[in-house]
Order: structure tokens, then sequence, then C-alpha cells
């Protein structure tokens, strides 16, 4: 099949041509290319982003303007990734769909973190951040859809498990980077922003796509773009219940981890946290990458994703279970690492299980930008739900809420099936 078939006629079940450069390669790209964005996603919101407000507003209005902020910025990475995905998918160049859009987005973001570094107001931190988030998910969204525009169906186990390396070592350890910018905010935007340009420039350079101008432009539809944000659970069924098992098992994972810090401090009354969270990120990384590297490429063996969904939901589960009816530190600890652990093994299989549910070549992109909607919404929720649920029942409620919506999530994976 052809690049130009593939795209017309294609869905995410099919495979694609073989990369310009080979599959090794790729595979192994994946990881420093997602290690260039997620580390600002760990490091700037994590660290960078709250330490700039302290600085500039205070400790008694840092909670309140950060939250702002920080929601705010999330809503437009959740808007811009699905409209970055649809004109990725439109696009023509001698480079392919995706190359543009990498490096436009990456030297975008560079731009706006330097505007980040300089900004001294609530607004300009606002309209700075904002900037960030819609500029690398510019870059984000079209490196998303690599997978089902190069990656054979038998190898999407294997490459989600090494993106998933990607993401979550760059996630955790953009934290802890971070932690070395404390005092030093400028610098720590710069390193990041010139970071991501070099290494997604050569992640660009190493993995050349197919030229997309022989593809048929589809005239623009205005009303189509409005429909960015939708796709059809009744045509699509297989995509609805992938969008919602992640929805769920995302907005129980989050509900917990989001609030690590209070739990800390007011539930298991530990006086200095600052001490133990890089360790128990070292536990959480740990777990993941172990669990990633092993289910990942079993699930590609074995030709099944949907039992490693359910096993994770099922150790997730588990491990929330150690701090409800054991309230120290250590089953913190141990739940750090059981649940990460868990989390890895869905990590590892999940972009492959959504890959395969795309409804259509030509919009990969923009599709898996409704789908990591599902990713980014509970992420900028779950920590504001999961204070209500603590202000009201108390912190201990949080388990098993999350314990239901883990499960929850893992039955909705049930009917799908594009895949096993």
């Amino acid at each position: 099949m052809t690049t130009n078939t593939f795209v017309e006629n294609a869905a995410g079940n099919d495979d694609p041509p073989a990369p310009v450069k080979g599959l090794r390669r790729l595979m192994w790209w994946i990881i420093p290319a997602n290690l260039g964005i997620f580390l600002i996603w760990g490091a700037v919101p994590g660290i960078l982003l709250p330490q700039q407000v302290a600085v500039l507003f205070g400790e008694e209005n840092k909670l309140a303007t950060y939250s702002v902020i920080a929601t705010i910025g999330a809503f437009a990475a959740m808007v811009a990734q699905p409209i970055a995905g649809q004109i990725s998918d439109r696009t023509r160049s001698r480079y392919g769909r995706r190359a543009p859009w990498i490096m436009l987005g990456a030297l975008a973001g560079a731009l706006s973190l330097v505007g980040l570094a300089f900004a001294n107001s609530v607004v300009g931190l606002i309209i700075a951040w904002m900037l960030v988030q819609i500029s690398y998910n510019f870059a984000q969204g079209p490196l998303s859809a690599v997978m089902p525009d190069r990656v054979p169906l038998k190898r999407r186990g294997t490459f989600a498990a090494l993106s998933g390396i990607g993401l979550m070592v760059g996630a955790i350890g953009g934290q802890i980077v971070g932690s070395f910018f404390f005092h030093s905010i400028t610098l720590g935007y710069i390193v990041f922003a010139v970071f991501a340009v070099v290494i997604l420039g050569l992640f660009v350079a190493f993995n050349p796509d197919y030229p997309s101008t022989k593809l048929e432009r589809e005239p623009f539809s205005f009303r189509a773009f409005l429909g960015t944000f939708w796709v059809n659970p009744v045509k699509h069924p297989d995509f609805f219940w992938a969008f919602t098992g992640r929805l769920l098992l995302y907005t129980g994972y989050f509900a917990v981890t989001g609030l690590q810090l209070y739990l800390l401090t007011d539930y298991f009354g530990v006086e200095s946290p600052e001490s133990v969270i890089p360790l128990l990120g070292m536990l959480s990384l740990v777990g993941i990458i172990i669990s990633t590297l092993v289910s990942g490429p079993l699930s590609d063996k074995v030709g099944r994703r949907k039992p490693f969904v359910f096993a994770s939901a099922a150790v997730v589960s588990l491990a929330f279970l150690l701090p409800w009816f054991w309230q120290d530190l250590n089953a913190w600890m141990i739940m750090t690492f059981i649940a990460g652990f868990g989390f890895g093994m869905f990590q590892a299989v999940d972009q492959a299980l959504m890959s395969e549910v795309l409804p259509s070549a030509k919009s990969f992109a923009k599709d898996l930008g409704v789908v990591n909607i599902a990713a980014t919404l509970p992420q900028t929720l779950a920590p504001g739900v999961a204070g209500a649920i603590a202000l009201a029942f108390g912190y201990a409620a949080l388990f098993p809420v999350a314990i239901v919506l883990g499960i929850l999530g893992a039955l909705a994976v049930w009917p799908i099936k594009a895949t096993r």
C-alpha cells in the first residue's frame, strides 16, 4: 500500500507503508522526541511556574493565582491539540503532514517559554502560559500521529512502550531537573526550550516522512472544523469506548496522585514533604519503566491489548487499598511503586489500543487529539474534584472513588471489537 492510498482508504487497524528510513530507527527516536516535550510538562507546571508565581505574588496569594493560570492553560492545551491535529491532517508539503508542525510548534514554544520567563503580571503569565501550551501541543499532536502513520500493528505495543518511557521519564524527570533551576527560573526556561528544539529537530531530520504533496486536498468546511471535537459514538463505537475507558482510568489515577502534596501533609502527617517527594518520584518511575518494558512487547507477542488494561486496573486498585486501610507513609511509598507499575502497564498498551480504533487515516492526528482530551481533562479537573471530595468526606474517601473509576474504565474497554 502506498502512502497515498493508505491515507485515502485506511483506518487505524490497517498496516501503514514502511517508514522511509526504517522502523528500528523510528522506534528508538520516539523516546528522546517525547522526552523533549514532556520534560517541559514535568518541569514548568510542576516546579518553575509555581515558584515564579510565589516569587511574584507572595506566599499568601500563590495558590489561588497559580490555580487560575494553570486551569486556563490546561483548557488551552485541551482545545489546541485536536485543532493542531486537524491542521496537520490537511497539510500538504514535501516533508509530509507532521514534520512542519512538529518544528513550528517547537520553535513557537521556545519563544513562548522565553516570554513566560519575563512575564511579571497575572495577565502576562496567563497569556504566556497559554502560548506555551498551544505551541507545544501543535508539536505533540502531530508527533502522536506517527504511530498509526508509520508503525505496523504487530509492533505497536513495543512502540507504545518506548513512547511511554519517553513520556513518563520526561514528566517525572522534568520535576527533578526543574528543581536544579529553582532559583534560576529564567535559565531553566531557556534550557528546556533549547533542548526541545534540538531534539525535535533531530527527530524530524533522522526520521523523514513521505511527501504529502500528491494527496488530494479536501475543501475546507467550517462546519467540519467545528466538529473537530466530535466523533460519532454510534458510527464509531470502538472509538467511543476507548475514549471513555481512558477518561475513567486517568481520572481515578490522578484523583489520588494529583493531591500527593496535601495527602502527605494532612493525611500522613509528613512535616517536610519536599524531602520525600523525589524518592516517591523515583519509586513511581521505576515501577512504570519495568511494567512498560514488559507489557508493551508482551502485548505484541500475544496479540492482545485488553487483558493488560484489565490487569492495570486491578493492580492500581489493589495499590490504592493500602493507604486507605494503612494510614502511614510506608503504605504510600509501597502504593506509589505498585500503582506506578499498574499505570505503566496501561500506558504501554493504551497508545497501541487507541491507534487501532481510529476511524480514518485522513484524520489520525485530529482523532488522536480528541482522544488525548481523555488524558488532559482528568489532569486538569481531577485535583479540583478530588479536593471537593476530600473537603466533604475526608482524604480517605479518595481511595474508594479512584478504585471504582479505575474498574469502570477497564470495563469500558470490554466492548471494543477492533482489538482483542
